[in-house]
């Protein structure tokens, strides 16, 4: 950073807010100062990312903070026993150490999440802006495309894929974002659309650039935050997906310590033994609801008109 632009000693603030940044990285800062300003005032949303950071953290050291192994047990000493100092929440019918399961199952939960919104994320961002710019029948089809994804409910269409591809984690990562991408390209679309007839576009095409050129380089980008709103807003549904797969024996796979496996398990001794479905149970519940509240406040932070 260059000494002309450089803030004096205490009036960082001031250069971040400033209202004539002098390069495109002071905007660039204040931007992302100004958003979030806006996102710290949301209290809901700072609890969300609190979750949402805890759980980044207990998966990264779940070998570290599991009491016991996730995958073994004792029938004759340890099953289905109530939650106790020694079990916190309890233990399943195999023996096994239920708040293990679910620390070692943050981590197929966190996979599940990061891979559906790497995956489709971008595809909906590009199907999106590529209809929007070009319009006419490439826009009709791919929008025709778009609704035919949009006719099914997201988890009988996740079933049907993962049907013809086989169970597993992988097999229902790729289900869920072939599923998860067409409400992305309706966002990128509308953003497009009016994006498209700004005069900076326009004077970029009188210079020359190709199309593509324009979508990749000015129309993508700012279409992104609005779908990272939507992608974060979307995390609670995934979880929901991904663990109604592993319910139904579709997903992870026995004896992998999956949230939704685990329910599926607990649910022949839910009137008894509640314990068992109901802490993965809980632990779905806390993760979809912060997942949500970080949205909200990334949907404030976001909005070029609400941040000051």
């Amino acid at each position: 950073m260059s000494a002309v632009n450089a803030p004096a000693p205490g009036g960082w603030r001031e250069w971040l807010m400033s209202d004539r940044p002098q390069s495109r990285r002071q905007a660039a800062l204040g931007r992302a100062y100004g958003g979030w300003r806006a996102f710290s005032r949301n209290r809901l949303a700072m609890l969300g990312l609190a979750i949402v950071i805890a759980l980044l953290l207990v998966a990264m050291c779940a070998n570290q903070l599991a009491p016991y192994s996730p995958y073994i047990g004792d029938l004759r000493t340890t099953r289905l026993l109530p939650p106790s100092a020694a079990h916190w929440f309890g233990t399943d019918d195999q023996g096994r150490d239920i708040l293990s399961r679910i620390i070692h199952g943050s981590r197929i939960t966190l996979f599940v999440v990061v891979l559906v919104a790497i995956l489709a994320a971008p595809i909906g961002l590009a199907v999106g802006t590529v209809a929007g710019y070009s319009g006419g029948l490439i826009d009709a089809a791919l929008m025709r495309i778009t609704d035919i994804f949009l006719a099914f409910p997201r988890l009988i269409l996740a079933l049907a894929f993962v049907a013809a591809l086989g169970p597993g984690i992988e097999n229902a990562v790729i289900a869920i974002a072939i599923t998860s991408w067409p409400p992305y390209a309706r966002i990128a679309r509308a953003e497009t659309l009016t994006i498209r007839q700004a005069d900076y576009i326009a004077a970029v095409q009188l210079m020359g650039a190709s199309p593509w050129r324009i979508v990749l380089r000015h129309i993508m980008p700012l279409c992104v935050s609005s779908v990272i709103v939507r992608v974060t807003l979307d995390m609670a549904g995934i979880i929901l997906t991904a663990a109604g797969l592993g319910f139904l024996g579709l997903g992870a796979q026995p004896p992998t310590p999956e949230w939704g496996a685990m329910i599926a398990n607990g649910r022949l001794y839910v009137l008894d033994q509640w314990w068992v479905a109901a802490a993965p149970g809980a632990a779905i519940f806390v993760v979809s609801l912060a997942f949500n509240l970080l949205g909200d406040g990334l949907r404030d932070a976001l909005d070029p008109k609400g941040v000051k």
